[in-house]
C-alpha cells in the first residue's frame, strides 16, 4: 500500500454543515491524510519518496486498523488539528473514548501534539491537548510478505474502508444540490490494461507522483478550490477455466454505450456522473 499524498483541507459538506463521518482509512495519503496504501509487488523506484516508511508492526497496524482510530486519524487528515472534544462532537464518540485512542496513535506515530492553530488562539499546553495527522508516506508490506496475523489484520482494514469509501461517495453525491457546480464533481473510471508485474509497479507510482504534483501549500491554493477524496484500485481480472481474459478484448477501448454488449467493456468512463458496529 501507499499513502496518497495530499494536504488537508476542508471536507465534502452534508446538510447539517458538519463534515460526514470520515471513511476508514485505507489508502495512506503523505502530509498526514489516510494511512497506507498496497504496492504491487515489482522493483522499487531508483529514488525512494523522501519520508517513505513500511508499517511491518503488527501492533502498530492492529492500533491503526480499529475502526474509531481509523475514522479518528482521517477526520484529523482532512480537517486539520482538533482536541478530543470536538473529535468527539464530530464523530458522535465519548470524549474519554477519543482521549484514549488519540494516545494509542500517538504511541505509534500517527498522530502528535501540537501547537494550536492562530484559528484556535494560543499553544500547547493548559487545559485543552491539541493533536494532528502526522505526515509521512507510509506504506504497508505487499501481501507476498504479509504474516498470517498480519494478513488478517490488512485485510479487515481494507474491507473496512473499501465500504466506507463507497457509502460516503454515495452520500455526498446524493447530499449535494443540483444546482451546485461541485454536482458534477463525481468522476470515475473503469478499465482494463495488460501489464507486467513491473509494469503494474511502475503504473501506482506514476499515480502517486500525479497526486503530488497537484500538492500545494494553502496559500498557493487558487479560490473555489476544495478537498477532493482520491482512490485507486487494481487487481489483475480473474481467469476462467484456467484461462485468462482473451487477449483481444484486454486493451480494447469503450467509453459506455447504453445500448451497448451485455458483456462489461473493458474502458468506461464517467467525468460526470450525475446523482443517482464497531469496538469500543
Amino acid at each position: 500500500m501507499a499513502q496518497e499524498p495530499g494536504t488537508p483541507g476542508p471536507g465534502p459538506r452534508t446538510p447539517a454543515g458538519r463534515p460526514p463521518a470520515a471513511p476508514a482509512p485505507a489508502a495512506h495519503e503523505p502530509a498526514g491524510q489516510a494511512p497506507a496504501a498496497h504496492a504491487p509487488v515489482g522493483p522499487a523506484p531508483a529514488e525512494p519518496a523522501p519520508g517513505r516508511v513500511e508499517i511491518s508492526d503488527l501492533a502498530a497496524l492492529t492500533a491503526l486498523a480499529h475502526p474509531r482510530r481509523q475514522r479518528m486519524f482521517e477526520h484529523l487528515s482532512l480537517y486539520g488539528p482538533a482536541t478530543s472534544a470536538t473529535l468527539a462532537r464530530a464523530l458522535g464518540l465519548n470524549t474519554g473514548s477519543t482521549s484514549y485512542h488519540l494516545r494509542e496513535l500517538a504511541r505509534y506515530g500517527f498522530v502528535e501534539e501540537t501547537a494550536r492553530t492562530p484559528k484556535t488562539q494560543g499553544a500547547v499546553g493548559g487545559r485543552e491537548r491539541w493533536w494532528r495527522a502526522v505526515p509521512g508516506d507510509r506504506r504497508f508490506p505487499p501481501r507476498s510478505r504479509q504474516s498470517p496475523e498480519m494478513r488478517l489484520v490488512l485485510d479487515e482494514l481494507d474491507h473496512r474502508a473499501h465500504a466506507a469509501d463507497v457509502r460516503l461517495y454515495e452520500q455526498v453525491r446524493q447530499d449535494t444540490p443540483d444546482d451546485d457546480p461541485w454536482s458534477d464533481a463525481f468522476p470515475h473510471s473503469r478499465g482494463s490494461i495488460r501489464l507486467t508485474l513491473p509494469e503494474l509497479s511502475a503504473f501506482f507510482e506514476e499515480y502517486i507522483a500525479l497526486i503530488n504534483r497537484y500538492k500545494r501549500p494553502a496559500a498557493d491554493t487558487p479560490p473555489g478550490a476544495r478537498t477532493v477524496l482520491t482512490r485507486f484500485l487494481a487487481f489483475p481480472a480473474p481467469a476462467v477455466d484456467g484461462h485468462g481474459p482473451r487477449d483481444e478484448h484486454a486493451d480494447r477501448t469503450d467509453h459506455g454505450d447504453p445500448a451497448g454488449p451485455d458483456v462489461l467493456p473493458a474502458q468506461t468512463t464517467n467525468p460526470s456522473n450525475p446523482k443517482g458496529t464497531e469496538p469500543s
